[in-house]
């Protein structure tokens, strides 16, 4: 393959990259600064002149089936546990066609909003449905978004003080079986890798303590990551409290979680000296701003974790509570909410932009993603500012955020692309938007 030169964006993340940057195979493998041309003989050239350059954005959670279930009229209106309840029945009539239809439209839109990689947790499995993150895999292998899928997992239900009905949780022998097959089939620890797989079991309040131990022996014997949602309402506490008697983040260290290879999702009820305890440890968290705010969860404490040495990424989280998939997005509502928590003197629009890139990149073990660097993976994404939202924007950069870009007009992953004027090739989207439909109320008819 020809070496390509994106060349003379109107603007990029990278400094000493004014005039572009070239990418060879899979990899970045040259900056060049302004004045200057590419040292790599034989380029072939994009120009890039109508576009901002981004490093590939990094979604750290989401729970992709859940776009079946967007402004369900059951669960408008409620706080985490009680729209758990009101959607939890729904959730278990998935099926492996509606899984496919879910999954597709999810991954869609990340890519289209200038994702590059994504995680996923995904942790219902109603019968006939084990074979979920095998799903996904082909789901993303065929549109070409770089994956960490997660193994999630439920088993404690309702008749043994759990929040989930008996139909949608498996026992702990099935889950570590299950978590082994996917890890040995699929996991690849290569800098490179398009598909990994981590553990996630889904919370303390649908768990039980001898799945969260099991879980982190194996992620250790594996090398594999671990996520779970930890500190997202005071009714979590508060179940911790009663059912265990710790605080969640006692709970999660009794469980031997709290380590480097950790990630958690939302993270708002810590305290300053848990904080601290999760920097000395490495543990990093998915700030997931939309779904706080559309479940009244409370704000993520991104400025002291970031203090305190914590790594922090964004995720969209479900679209039953984001209600969308998009990581772009997501930057502005991060970038809004942190700066009317903290003030315009302490949270930028960079800030929010490094969530996304290289926070994010920090929270899945990626170092090779999130930033433009000779070496580093070539995962990119272009936007144009051509819309009536960015007329007159005299910083380009700045503008994605401010102005609210919300599409990509080309995104690269590795080299590739996968979308190319505003569009993922092969992939016809009125007709996926007809049989997502058809699905969403399958599922809430049947």
């Amino acid at each position: 393959m020809t070496a390509l030169w994106i060349m003379d964006p109107l603007g990029i993340l990278a400094p000493g990259a004014e005039r572009g940057v070239v990418v060879d195979g899979a990899c970045i493998v040259e900056l060049v600064p302004k004045g200057g041309e590419p040292a790599t003989p034989d380029v072939a050239v994009l120009d890039a002149r109508r576009h901002v350059v981004l490093p590939g954005l990094i979604n750290t959670h989401h729970h992709f089936y859940q776009t079946l279930t967007r402004a369900t009229p059951a669960a408008l209106d409620r706080t985490l546990f009680p729209w758990l309840q009101a959607l939890y029945p729904i959730w278990a009539k998935l099926t492996p066609e509606l899984l496919d239809a879910a999954v597709t439209v999810a991954m869609a839109e990340l890519l289209l909003s200038g994702c590059t990689t994504t995680t996923d947790h995904h942790y219902i499995f109603p019968a006939g449905l084990e074979d979920a993150v095998d799903i996904e895999i082909a789901a993303a292998q065929r549109l070409g978004i770089r994956a960490v899928l997660t193994r999630g997992s439920m088993n404690l239900s309702q008749r043994d003080g759990g929040l989930p009905p008996d139909s949608v949780v498996q026992d702990e022998d099935t889950i570590l079986a299950d978590s082994e097959r996917l890890i040995t089939r699929y996991h690849d620890s290569a800098p490179e890798a398009m598909v990994q797989i981590a553990l996630a079991p889904c919370s303390p309040f649908s768990v039980t303590t001898s799945l969260m131990q099991s879980t982190a022996a194996l992620a250790e014997r594996t090398g594999v990551r671990l996520h779970t949602h930890l500190a997202e309402t005071a009714d979590e506490e508060a179940f911790c409290r009663a059912k265990f008697g710790y605080r969640p983040l006692d709970y999660l260290e009794q469980c031997g979680w709290l380590t480097n290879r950790t990630w958690l999702a939302h993270g708002i009820h810590f305290d300053a000296g848990e904080i601290a305890r999760l920097a000395r440890a490495g543990t990093c968290v998915s700030h997931c701003p939309c779904s706080n705010q559309i479940l009244a969860s409370g704000t993520c404490p991104v400025c002291e974790m970031e203090q305190a040495g914590m790594s922090v990424g964004l995720g969209v989280d479900g679209s039953a509570s984001n209600n969308a998939s998009s990581l772009i997005q997501e930057v502005r509502a991060a970038f809004l909410l942190q700066r009317s928590r903290y003030g315009a003197d302490k949270v930028g629009h960079l800030d929010a932009l490094r969530w996304a890139t290289e926070g994010s990149a920090a929270c899945i073990g990626r170092p090779e993603l999130g930033r433009i660097a000779a070496g580093m993976q070539a995962d990119l994404a272009l936007f144009a500012l051509d819309e009536l939202r960015f007329s007159g924007a005299l910083d380009p950069i700045a503008a994605l955020v401010v102005c609210g870009a919300h599409r990509a007009d080309r995104v690269m992953v590795g080299g590739r692309w996968v979308v190319e004027d505003g569009a993922i090739p092969g992939l016809d989207i009125a007709t996926l938007i007809r049989r997502h439909t058809e699905a969403a109320h399958l599922l809430h008819a049947g």
